[in-house]
């Protein structure tokens, strides 16, 4: 137990959630079953998408859509093809584009949005690129209309990191839907919480079926008959058992995590409103602070949390910062993963940086966040107007 007066995260569980626990012990049936299953549809429901694959955690979520790209039968990825990345994310979001053997292009950041600096995007595209990992930073998505402005006409594909941003939206659309996949995290700190967990969206069926196939072991068990994956399976559900057709993984999610997961997704609208409700007083108590940039929101953000960004002119250090705010009571980290392009690991990538990282390299050193909830937080944002 955090003890902060203004942790970081907190419970979205009731008795619902610990029911569902003890209807799948009661149940006998502890993996991959019914209640995974049930949580998908009413997942892919609430994000309007046609299929979603849950998996044992968003960073999973991650590894099997960047996976699925080299899998499928037309225009698949291949090691040395080059993706564009932000340069604030966490690790997870690069690191499997640096397994499958892409090589990155780091862009810097908007100072205000935490997203892409889309200027930037534009100058790095290249006849070489192609993808795009869109990363909805801190519950605020993208603009999606000018990056698909950038990609018309090209051969790139666009995926979303959207760990931190579910039940976001742009133009009315969930974050999360724009690219050709998008990630979901439902561990503790998140919207949602499935204990450990994740998933993958999309509307393509090639796509779901080969995730489908990758998330447990690239068998055929899970696949219909007639399938993009292997064309047809036999009759014999014997011979099908122990068919692998790709090289994947184990991800798959526990039993007990899909219960939960039906139980939270009912509770999604709620969870949203209410962290909206908290971004608007916050965006009123601090949107013309003297020493503090809050984050702007694009679209209408789903408030992971709060970034506190030290505007160039203030002569505030982070140190003196971080000091106030705990002795205020607020948990603190930094903004995910700061200038992830300084990183040591960087070490083992295949990477370009594409200009400089101005932004990125200040947030990194004078920026954090603080967390927001599901109930009101006007406690937190009285302090917060004493900073």
């Amino acid at each position: 137990m955090s003890t902060f007066a203004y942790p970081l995260a907190t419970t979205t569980w009731d008795q619902h959630e610990y029911d569902a626990i003890q209807r799948v012990i009661g149940s006998g049936m502890f993996t991959m079953g019914r209640e995974v299953q049930a949580f998908e549809i009413a997942f892919s429901n609430y994000i309007g998408s046609r299929y979603a694959v849950m998996v044992n955690s968003g960073s999973s979520a991650n590894l099997l859509m960047v996976a699925a790209l080299f899998f499928v039968k037309e225009n698949k990825l291949k090691p040395g093809d080059e993706v564009i990345v932000p340069a604030v994310s966490w690790s997870t979001t690069y690191y499997p584009l640096h397994q499958y053997g892409l090589k990155l292009h780091f862009v810097d950041i908007d100072l205000e949005t935490l997203n892409f600096d889309l200027d930037q995007l534009e100058r790095a595209i290249s006849d070489r690129t192609r993808l795009i990992m869109a990363v909805n930073l801190l519950g605020n998505p993208n603009n999606f209309e000018r990056i698909n402005a950038l990609m018309a006409g090209r051969n790139i594909r666009l995926i979303e990191d959207n760990c931190e941003s579910m039940g976001a939206t742009f133009n009315g659309r969930m974050a999360g839907t724009f690219g050709v996949m998008g990630s979901f995290s439902s561990f503790f700190s998140h919207h949602i919480s499935t204990m450990e967990g994740g998933l993958v969206v999309t509307d393509d069926e090639e796509l779901y079926q080969v995730m489908v196939s990758l998330r447990a072991h690239g068998w055929t068990r899970s696949l219909p008959k007639f399938n993009l994956v292997c064309g047809e399976k036999s009759d014999d559900p014997f011979e099908e058992s122990f068919r692998f057709v790709l090289p994947g993984y184990n991800f798959r999610p526990l039993e007990m995590s899909g219960a939960i997961g039906v139980e939270q997704v009912k509770k999604l609208p709620m969870l949203i409103r209410e962290r909206r409700k908290n971004g608007a007083r916050v965006q009123a108590a601090l949107g013309n602070h003297p020493d503090i940039l809050v984050q702007r929101e694009i679209g209408e953000s789903s408030w992971f949390g709060f970034s506190l960004v030290i505007r160039r002119a203030s002569s505030l250090t982070r140190k003196a910062l971080l000091a106030k705010l705990n002795q205020l009571g607020f948990e603190c980290r930094p903004i995910v993963g700061g200038n992830f392009a300084k990183n040591e690991v960087m070490k083992y990538f295949d990477d370009v940086v594409v200009g400089d990282l101005p932004n990125a390299e200040h947030i990194d050193s004078h920026g954090l966040f603080i967390g927001n909830h599901h109930y009101p937080i006007d406690d937190a944002i009285a302090a917060l107007k004493t900073i």
